[in-house]
């Protein structure tokens, strides 16, 4: 399972033990396993602690050695069974959240300058897992996703087919109906499975959708205990507003309406419970900016907001039957085009997931009147451009899932905000096609923006 995120840990190795790395993620999206494979490969040797699991005298060390780290390190050197090697050894602290305090040693760990410190964790800013400790410093921060289209084709064994998409997208030239039609069953196929290691793992091995499946509800069971376990005083309305994802993504407009989950809701009540879903990693959201202009956050009405589930495979499994017969007819009929649903929930959501996982926040554009059709309009992605100017810093990005397709809001938009615009992005399920300021890009070249 090859993963970009090893480059990053590299170019941290290659600073020379400045700080600690905290890799953050959701639960099963491949924190471990990268972390372990990175020690083995990278250090001469590794200790690998998981606090989930760690005995209470393992936990203890920290508690009462952290004055003297020469009898920590030995003490935890004999524990487990490991040399360590001045500048060569890399300590894993794994599922971290579990205990803090271990967290809050970074500070003096990385102070004393022999060896490499890596975390992993889940919900490592929820309130629970900080309070009573003092963050370190000197501990950066590196989030992890699901894996994006191209990890997805490496796992099944394709190194060429997202270098000829990102070749086509830089030359803005059509991938002909053949490239396409091969570029887009694959996507079927990663967006049907998801960016979940378990579940791509899964369908590596067993080409099976129902096997795929009974792997993610799996992986929605854990969320489903987190939050029970988790999110205090808010787990009810954390797992009433997680249950309604797809509902409401299955709305033409796409916006969370609370009052489906309980009457005259307010957003400040719930406020919380969003909060913990996005610092979990479970979802994510994309607030509604008022302004197409550079300071989109500046902008931005928090009130105002769409909930993506972080895997759109996920998003599936938590959408339809748990029966494994229906998964298995629904997986297929998705693959082939062939579900009489609404797939612009799904469509949306993936390149939701493709833009977070490229580096960019959310937020969209929406304004209403009652009386001039003008001023009626949503655009569903806002993203700034890298080159910043005086004008012309945003692009803007509709979504369409159907093969025809109107975009009365995108036009609106343009015309009433081109001082603020760049080129105008239509992701759609066909190919590549350029008129004039307006790009309309096949969806499996989202990542490429």
């Amino acid at each position: 399972m090859k993963r970009k995120i090893y480059q990053d840990l590299l170019k941290w190795k290659a600073r020379g033990g400045t700080s600690a790395l905290l890799i953050e993620g959701a639960r099963r999206v491949g924190k471990s396993f990268i972390a372990e494979e990175f020690a083995k490969a990278e250090y001469k040797s590794y200790l690998f602690i998981d606090f989930s699991k760690a005995p209470r005298a393992v936990k203890r060390l920290f508690e009462d050695n952290l004055e003297t780290l020469d009898l920590l390190f030995l003490k935890l050197s004999e524990h487990y069974q490991v040399k360590l090697y001045p500048r060569d050894t890399l300590f894993v602290f794994d599922e971290v959240q579990s205990f803090p305090r271990a967290r809050e040693a970074i500070k003096h760990l990385v102070a004393d300058g022999r060896y490499d410190f890596l975390e992993t964790g889940s919900l490592v800013s929820i309130h629970e897992n900080v309070k009573a400790i003092v963050i370190p410093s000197e501990e950066e921060h590196l989030k992890m996703y699901p894996m994006d289209f191209e990890e997805f084709l490496w796992a099944t064994g394709n190194e060429m087919t997202m270098e000829t998409i990102r070749r086509h997208f830089v030359s803005r030239e059509p991938m002909g109906e053949l490239l396409h039609r091969q570029a887009m069953d694959l996507f079927r196929q990663y967006m049907i499975v998801g960016g979940m290691p378990q579940a791509v793992q899964t369908f590596v091995k067993t080409n099976d959708f129902q096997e795929v499946d009974h792997a993610k509800r799996q992986i929605l069971q854990i969320y489903r205990a987190d939050i029970e376990k988790h999110a205090g005083r808010y787990a009810l309305k954390t797992k009433l507003i997680f249950d309604e994802i797809p509902s409401q993504l299955s709305r033409h407009e796409k916006k969370f309406h609370l009052s489906a989950v309980e009457k005259n809701a307010r957003m400040r009540t719930y406020e919380d419970a969003f909060m913990w879903l996005r610092e979990a990693m479970v979802t994510n959201l994309c607030y509604r900016s008022t302004e197409p202009s550079l300071g989109l956050n500046l902008n931005a009405e928090y009130s105002t907001l769409k909930c993506y589930m972080a895997d759109t495979g996920l998003l599936i499994s938590l959408a339809f039957s748990a029966s494994a017969l229906q998964a298995e007819q629904i997986h297929r009929r998705l693959l082939f085009d062939a579900l009489e649903i609404n797939q612009g929930m799904l469509v949306e959501n993936i390149v939701a997931q493709m833009l977070v996982a490229s580096g960019h926040e959310l937020f969209f554009f929406s304004s209403s009147s009652a009386t001039d059709t003008r001023e009626r309009m949503e655009i569903d992605f806002l993203l700034p451009t890298t080159d910043i100017t005086r004008r012309h810093n945003i692009r803007p990005i509709e979504v369409k899932s159907s093969k025809k397709y109107a975009y009365a809001s995108l036009e609106k938009f343009t015309a009433k905000y081109h001082d603020f615009l760049d080129d105008a992005y239509v992701i759609h399920t066909k190919d590549l096609k350029v008129d004039g300021k307006k790009v309309f890009l096949p969806i499996y070249m989202t990542p490429c923006l």
